[in-house]
């Protein structure tokens, strides 16, 4: 059997080992990004290549420490700005969600403790629960900075399951302080579910002949892989609950080999191996910001951007061959620009290709700008993509100097060399 493990409100959680006083009261940990990151002011930021995703930046700066962490959302106006990467229980029950703005869920639970994120705190405990895992299971999967999968095959019998992954979450508790939950079930899709069932601290086994029980009732938008499209097109042809999509085959798998393979994950009959180590495949950097039209401005924010992120990807060691810049604009507009360049990678080129999409990629240029991102992927190492040797001997001279940029950044921090066209 597979087995998913996800630890409960996990920011929240971490918080409370920290401060146990958090305890039983409505807690929610706010979340925003750095966009003090284009200040001419240098600062040191921390670049983290684990687990980032949603709501996990790869770069992220610590909030100071204050007796009141709702200061760090404020802005030199006095405005409380940003969202909440997540709530504890107590502050769902006043309809606090997730991505809500602080604003508006100060105004459901005006008790509401807001508390700054801490990410080496999260990066460390959800590194010693992995360790942890690995000792009691087999093959272990990071699949997120809170979440884990592990398979349980030739290790525990299928009837003995029950009270593992019972034993295992206490254990988990009593050795970490976090608090999970687990499912188990055939796949990893269908575990996964049982968890979202299982929550808070418990455990859900779905066995293979409960299967159809257990979907039956089950909302479409509950199941991991159907998004909000995906949803309001199962809606459209009246399919609401996972027992609707078993029951409409013929329908769902017209759609499409994704839809295909969509009926066979939520069936039961789709599954995937665990994979105990991950190579990343892309990396990017963005930023929202208030409204700007000054477009030598915006072009000193690309600059920015593309420093922070040509420092992570020479930290990595890898060599990205696709190159992408998006805009978006005000009146929900949006423009973006790819490029595929097979050459060795320096700074200095990747600036210069960064204010190249830039320049293309801005169409609206009536309107203002609210968002600036960047993404590189493709990498040289899982490519089959032959590197361009043309200039070779003039790249490795700029590429020696990009090193020694590199070590002194590594060393001070990313902001203590900046570009000229920065200031």
């Amino acid at each position: 059997m597979k087995i998913h493990i996800d630890i409960d409100c996990f920011f929240v959680s971490a918080a409370r080992i920290n401060d146990p006083s958090l305890e039983r009261k409505p807690v929610a940990i706010g979340g925003r990004s750095d966009t003090k990151i284009f200040s001419k002011d240098a600062k040191k930021q921390t670049v983290n290549f684990e687990n980032s995703g949603s709501f996990v930046p790869t770069f992220y700066k610590t909030y100071e420490k204050s007796d009141d962490d709702l200061n760090a959302f404020r802005d030199a106006d006095g405005r409380v700005r940003g969202i909440l990467t997540t709530s504890s229980y107590e502050a769902r029950a006043y309809g606090v969600k997730t991505a809500m703005s602080i604003r508006e869920a100060l105004t459901l639970c005006p008790q509401l403790i807001i508390k700054a994120p801490n990410m080496t705190l999260y990066q460390k405990l959800s590194h010693e629960l992995h360790e942890f895992l690995q000792t009691k299971i087999p093959l272990v999967e990071q699949a997120s900075i809170d979440e884990f999968f592990g398979d349980l095959s030739g290790w525990v019998d299928d009837e003995d399951v029950p009270r593992f992954i019972d034993d295992l979450r206490h254990e988990i508790k009593k050795v970490t302080k976090l608090p999970v939950s687990i499912g188990a079930a055939k796949t990893r899709y269908i575990a996964k579910l049982a968890t979202s069932h299982a929550k808070p601290f418990g455990s859900r086994v779905v066995y293979a002949h409960e299967m159809d029980s257990f979907i039956d009732k089950i909302p479409v938008g509950e199941f991991a892989g159907i998004g909000k499209s995906m949803k309001e097109k199962l809606s459209s042809v009246q399919i609401h609950t996972l027992g609707d999509l078993k029951n409409r085959r013929g329908t769902v798998e017209s759609w499409g080999p994704y839809a295909k393979e969509l009926y066979a994950r939520v069936t039961g009959q789709s599954d995937e191996e665990i994979q105990t180590k991950h190579l990343r495949k892309s990396i990017g950097i963005s930023r929202t910001f208030d409204p700007l039209y000054d477009r030598s401005e915006l072009r000193r924010r690309v600059h920015v951007l593309a420093r922070h992120l040509s420092f992570a990807i020479l930290k990595l060691k890898v060599i990205p061959t696709v190159f992408h810049l998006g805009i978006a604009y005000e009146m929900k507009q949006k423009s973006h620009k790819n490029i595929t360049l097979c050459e060795v990678f320096t700074e200095k080129k990747f600036d210069s290709l960064c204010q190249s999409l830039f320049n293309e990629a801005d169409i609206h240029k009536r309107l203002h700008a609210i968002r600036i991102s960047i993404n590189c992927s493709s990498f040289t190492r899982e490519s089959k993509r032959e590197l361009s040797l043309i200039g070779f001997n003039d790249e490795q001279k700029m590429q020696r100097l990009t090193k020694y940029s590199q070590d002194i950044r590594e060393k001070y921090g990313i902001d203590v060399l900046k570009w000229g066209s920065e200031l």
